[in-house]
């Protein structure tokens, strides 16, 4: 699963043109509800009604926030999974459920590939068959997480800034402990189904890297912060960000197929 630093590698293999970032504010103490429901009984729907559930999370540093990621084959076939799922039955029985656990679910990001091969490579992933509602970790040391960074740019920016990244910063990540796996920048078509909105007039740049231990992380960020080929990065970087990034580090349920601890 880890992201080719080859332009030019395969990408026949690579999950979803089209991809949703999805953030969930979610009423207190509620998510583990939300993954009971989401993991036992709207995964396979969605996915039968055309979509790919990438992944899906709890955010270790916000407690209510529950975060998925779902694909789509292209802005039309995203429309005719969206409408088939939110019309059928699978939704009918437990969309009261889901939204009883919900304070807002509109933060979304609408994205696409950064680079031919920067999508996600999904073909070694295995998600368990038998639904298991696990309680989470007690600690999350040794646990596998995602760690997503949004970039938020100035307009116009994402294609140069995904090829500086490309070239410039992944061998660096890669090199200092983190496993890249994908890399996405917004899709500006035209929202092709306008009943879920997403976060219209977003510029990002969004990385995705897996580790096998928050502590693995942690010693990441650190060897990054003594880097200085990190730090010239960063630096020549600064004037194309509209904003400060965001970094998520997720915690992958039982039944998410992003973010599985690596096969020994």
């Amino acid at each position: 699963m880890n992201l080719p630093l080859n332009a030019e590698s395969k990408s026949d293999l690579l999950a979803s043109p089209v991809v949703e970032l999805r953030q969930y504010t979610l009423k207190p103490g509620r998510r583990e509800t939300l993954i009971g429901v989401f993991d036992n009984q709207l995964i396979e729907g969605q996915e039968t009604a055309g979509m790919t559930i990438i992944g899906q999370f709890r955010d270790l540093d916000r407690p209510d926030m529950f975060v998925w990621l779902r694909g789509f084959d292209g802005m039309e076939a995203r429309k005719n999974a969206l409408t088939a799922f939110y019309d059928g039955p699978v939704w009918a029985a437990w969309r009261d459920a889901a939204n009883a656990t919900m304070i807002s679910s509109d933060n979304v990001l609408l994205l696409k590939p950064a680079w031919p091969s920067a999508g996600l490579d999904l073909s070694g992933s295995q998600r368990a068959v038998t639904p298991d509602f696990e309680k989470p970790t007690v600690s999350n040391d040794l646990q596998a997480i995602v760690v997503v960074r949004i970039h938020h740019l100035r307009p116009g920016l994402e294609a140069g800034f995904a090829r500086d990244f490309q070239t410039g910063a992944l061998p660096v990540l890669a090199a200092l402990g983190a496993r890249p796996l994908a890399a996405f920048i917004t899709e500006h078509a035209e929202n092709s189904f306008p009943r879920l909105p997403v976060r219209a007039g977003e510029n990002v740049f969004i990385s995705i890297a897996g580790f096998d231990s928050t502590e693995a992380h942690a010693r990441h960020e650190a060897a990054l912060a003594a880097s200085p080929r990190w730090q010239a990065f960063e630096q020549t970087a600064q004037w194309e960000f509209a904003r400060p990034m965001e970094v998520l580090r997720l915690a992958p349920t039982a039944r998410s197929l992003l973010g599985q601890p690596t096969p020994a």
